[in-house]
């Protein structure tokens, strides 16, 4: 075969690959927004639709005061460093926002990623090895998937929140060096809350360290939305703390490691992903500083998330559609089937909700879902046309009677 009809073999492999998804209704389709993310969204043909599938927990994204401290940092900052932190990248505002987390979170320290997978990618090689072991939530994240798969240590799974077969796993580990157990905080698919007072519990009977990742949990988990940790009664507990500025924490990008001052020292030394990627942006770094600030006085927009959920989830199961049961401001409203989630979200779209379906390989097989997600921004009028949108599409479908 000639070095020219190989590589017109592998375009149409994947225009083939591309075509076979459509067919199915399972291509993924990029949900265009031509406006600031809120709760309410402009669609490029100029449509308003209440937006129900952001991370946007605390309505922070788009609002003005976040804006505007982005726009401080960049007049006093600059656009970028053009650098690494360790050559000249980086600035007071870096520091203080590093120092602002690790208070926040209730640790010693904290370092700045270009985003929260990095976090996850650059946590694990630096810090252990083939004499260690990681025990790690069937159902965590990716960034965390991949990032035990750039470290030698020997892994191990235990089945999704089952605390039984956590203590498995730990006595199935015993013989290595130091063990660590990596979860989720909350999972994002299903609004599941990690059992961290049972974990830290089985971490110490069995001399384990413990890493939870706080995306969907930094800025609202907890009476005063420290996270995860604070609403199981258990800051202190934790050794490692990674997460995300690109949700409840002002929503643009950037991620964080905090813990013991050691931890994050070799991750300064070591981790790849901060050594080899140019620093968060000015603004960036300015706009959540400003948003911490924010929330460590006041739990008002934490208060408002915690009754937009309440209502919803109460809502719209007495509508007859099937939910994850919970108290997470993500909610899945279970359609199983992966064409049919497509479907429900289209047509959701043509009433003016903005949802997305979810299937696997994103869920598991025959686990497809329209993930809709609360957020402190959304008024009870949006929500109850929201609830209106799910009642008629899923009449149409034959959803619910």
């Amino acid at each position: 075969m000639s070095t020219q009809a190989s590589r017109q073999q592998f375009f149409s492999k994947l225009n083939v690959n591309l075509d076979q998804l459509r067919e199915q209704g399972l291509f993924k389709p990029e949900r265009v927004i031509a406006s600031r993310q809120g709760a309410v969204v402009r669609a490029p043909d100029g449509r308003e639709l209440i937006n129900m599938c952001a991370n946007n927990y605390l309505g922070l994204s788009g609002e003005e005061e976040t804006v505007q401290a982005a726009i401080k940092a960049t007049e006093e900052f600059g656009y970028g460093l053009s650098s690494v932190r360790f050559i000249c990248g980086t600035q007071t505002v870096h520091k203080e926002l590093e120092k602002a987390i690790a208070e926040f979170l209730g640790v010693e320290d904290c370092i700045l990623y270009a985003a929260a997978f990095d976090a996850n990618g650059g946590v694990f090689e630096p810090l252990f090895d083939e004499n260690d072991a990681i025990i790690s939530d069937a159902l965590n994240h990716a960034s965390i998937i991949d990032g035990i798969r750039l470290c030698k240590a020997a892994r191990f799974r235990y089945t999704h929140n089952d605390m039984a077969d956590l203590e498995t796993q730990l006595q199935a580990a015993q013989d290595k060096r130091h063990r660590i157990i990596v979860t989720d905080g909350c999972f994002s698919m299903d609004g599941t809350i990690a059992q961290l007072d049972k974990i830290v519990e089985l971490a110490d009977k069995y001399d384990a360290l413990i890493m939870i990742d706080e995306c969907h949990a930094s800025g609202f988990m907890g009476k005063t939305g420290r996270g995860t940790h604070e609403h199981h009664n258990v800051m202190g507990g934790i050794d490692i703390i990674t997460g995300t500025l690109g949700k409840a924490l002002g929503g643009a990008m950037g991620g964080f490691t905090a813990g013991r001052k050691e931890v994050i020292e070799t991750l300064r030394q070591k981790s790849r992903p901060y050594l080899f990627s140019n620093s968060l942006a000015p603004s960036i770094a300015g706009a959540s500083l400003a948003v911490l600030k924010r929330l460590s006085g006041s739990t008002e927009l934490r208060d408002r998330l915690q009754e937009n959920t309440d209502y919803f989830r109460r809502e719209i199961e007495a509508l007859g559609f099937t939910i994850k049961p919970g108290t997470h401001p993500v909610v899945p409203v279970m359609l199983f089937d992966a064409p049919l989630a497509q479907r429900f979200a289209a047509r959701l779209n043509e009433l003016g909700v903005l949802v997305t379906g979810f299937f696997y390989p994103v869920v598991p097989m025959g686990q497809a879902r329209v993930r809709t997600q609360l957020s402190a921004a959304h008024t009870k009028e949006q929500l109850d046309k929201v609830l209106a949108a799910f009642a008629q599409a899923g009449r149409e479908l034959g959803l619910i009677k």
